[in-house]
């Protein structure tokens, strides 16, 4: 592959600045990701509790703007989980596709 297009394919590094002031700082990742075979009861308390951060934080919108232009697969991003970034997403992509 050519350097030129090799260069075109890749994304551009982000800029991770905004974690500075994320209001999840210090927080426990736990919160956000969620342990293995954690059960549907207690993941609805535990995204509960990570949305109740997100919906603080004053670099709420940069970090799901970063988790739906990577894409993050896991965790909670902006306040929103796995499934709302997905929606979010492809109604990002109709809205740039219509204009």
């Amino acid at each position: 592959m050519s350097q030129v297009r090799r260069q075109a394919t890749l994304r551009p590094r982000p800029s991770w600045g905004w974690q500075d002031a994320a209001a999840c700082r210090g927080e426990d990742l736990v919160l956000f990701f969620g342990p293995d075979g954690e059960r549907q009861p207690e993941r609805e308390i535990r995204e509960r509790k990570a949305k109740e951060i997100c919906s603080q934080c004053p670099v709420r919108t940069d970090c799901l703007d970063y988790a739906i232009s990577r894409p993050e697969k896991y965790g909670t991003w902006g306040g929103l989980n796995e499934d709302e970034r997905a929606s979010e997403r492809r109604r990002r992509m109709r809205r740039a596709n219509a204009a």
